[in-house]
């Protein structure tokens, strides 16, 4: 290979990287329980990892409170960046997810095991009745539903299991948000 091709697959390989972490402070938002390492450059003691709270804050030192909750991790940067101008003019901040933990659903009812599923990457709603052991024999598979809470109501979305199974209503088998639950009669 020239050494214009490995130059030019280079720069291919630092712009795919640089695309895909752009897309991925597009896509994630921050949730309750999830750890973030947050530093200012050249300040040690601005070297912190912080835990999104309940009520989706955290607390910096200098800046206080901020609401994490509904931004992407590039909104974030930028406010405390913004924030953080007044006390070290000039110094890039840096925010790193070093723990997911926010995005659960509740799998609840006739179920093998019942509990709380941490959503490693997006999931369907037979992707989580999975992880948890699937429906018992006397669940009412046919009556299972998803509440989602949006904007300060719960909708109920219906979901047929044994149509699921057999490849009907498929469009039922939904990707699920954080905070889903499953309940199964």
């Amino acid at each position: 290979m020239s050494p214009r091709n490995i130059l030019l697959a280079f720069a291919f390989c630092i712009i795919t990287a640089s695309s895909a972490l752009a897309e991925s402070e597009k896509a994630y938002s921050p949730g309750p329980d999830d750890v973030l390492m947050i530093s200012v450059w050249k300040e040690e003691a601005l070297t912190r990892e912080v835990v999104v709270r309940p009520d989706g804050k955290i607390s910096f030192p200098l800046i206080g409170d901020v609401d994490v909750q509904g931004r992407t991790i590039g909104e974030l940067r930028d406010e405390i960046q913004a924030k953080m101008d007044e006390f070290s003019p000039g110094a890039p901040v840096s925010i790193m997810i070093t723990k997911v933990n926010s995005p659960k659903v509740f799998v609840v009812g006739k179920v093998v095991r019942p509990g709380v599923y941490l959503m490693t990457e997006r999931m369907t709603v037979v992707q989580a009745l999975a992880l948890s052991g699937g429906v018992t024999p006397f669940a009412a598979a046919d009556d299972i539903i998803v509440l989602r809470e949006a904007r300060g109501k719960t909708q109920t979305l219906p979901f047929d299991y044994d149509a699921v199974a057999k490849g009907k209503y498929l469009e039922q088998n939904i990707y699920l948000n954080r905070g889903d639950t499953i309940v199964v009669p």
